[in-house]
């Protein structure tokens, strides 16, 4: 049978009557995946572990869309449980979750955790395992729950959220401050980049492995996003982009809708690096 075709949406892009659950829509990019995939359709279930923060974003995208196609729930992707208690919720109110996108991340800002810790030297073992925790397990975990019972379905999609820096290392001279010793001065800590380099493997992994299943899995790598950040910081990323800005939140909305729907039906274990040409420069 065929769908109810959403109006003003390309009939490939449509996504009406699917179901997606998105994790970390507290953080900056989660919001706009969601709103992305409502303009679509798709009934969309916004995901945090502060439940405070989903609240927020529910009011804020309930102001715009349909309330009957946005759900909220408090879940730690860390946290098997959690997931397991949610996709049971969710199965009471739907008939199946089509579309996974595992957003959720630990990003702390360079700077914020004092002294010299976010050096490799000295960067805390507790760090490491947090950051690990949330966007590397949490990205299985929720796969594994969500994406199984895709496969038992014979459908369904999963984006995972990278980064550029799943495919290049960070510039530390962006870091830089006028401390006279430059082995004292802050950097993007290690944990992130490896978290972001390891949700690729993971993506090429599940790709094959669910490829004679109906699930298709690709992630989304983009680079550094407009907000509110430093001046001076904001002109040393500019000057290692080609295209001599950072995004704007906004555009990476048209990927992900791309991804998620059947514009890109043939498209399955790819990473979409999406960073104004850094990373080829």
């Amino acid at each position: 049978m065929n769908k109810p075709h959403t109006p003003n949406v390309p009939q490939n892009y449509d996504l009406t009557g699917r179901v997606a659950l998105i994790t970390g829509c507290g953080g900056l990019l989660g919001p706009i995946h969601a709103e992305a995939l409502l303009e679509c359709g798709a009934t969309v279930v916004v995901t945090d572990i502060e439940e405070q923060k989903i609240d927020r974003t529910v009011e804020r995208l309930s102001e715009k869309y349909n309330t009957d196609q946005l759900l909220g729930r408090r879940m730690d992707v860390a946290n098997y449980s959690s997931v397991k208690n949610v996709f049971q919720s969710i199965l009471d109110q739907v008939n199946a979750v089509h579309i996974l996108i595992n957003n959720a991340a630990l990003d702390p800002k360079v700077g914020s955790m004092g002294g010299d810790t976010s050096r490799f030297e000295y960067f805390p073992l507790k760090d490491w395992d947090d950051q690990v925790r949330v966007g590397l397990t949490g990205t299985f975990i929720c796969s594994q729950v969500f994406g199984t019972a895709m496969a038992a379905n014979g459908d369904g999609v999963i984006i995972n959220i990278a980064s550029d820096l799943s495919v290049i290392a960070p510039d530390q001279r962006i870091y830089q401050n006028s401390h006279p010793n430059k082995d004292e001065h802050p950097v993007k800590p290690v944990a992130y980049s490896v978290v972001k380099t390891g949700v690729i493997g993971l993506t090429r992994y599940l790709a094959t492995y669910w490829a004679n299943r109906g699930v298709r899995v690709n992630a989304l790598s983009p680079g550094g996003v407009y907000a509110d950040q430093p001046k001076c910081f904001v002109d040393k990323v500019e000057s290692l982009i080609p295209m001599g800005r950072m995004a704007e939140k906004d555009e990476y909305v048209g990927a992900i809708q791309f991804l998620c729907s059947d514009a890109s039906r043939y498209m399955t274990g790819q990473n979409l690096v999406i960073d104004g040409g850094r990373s080829v420069w």
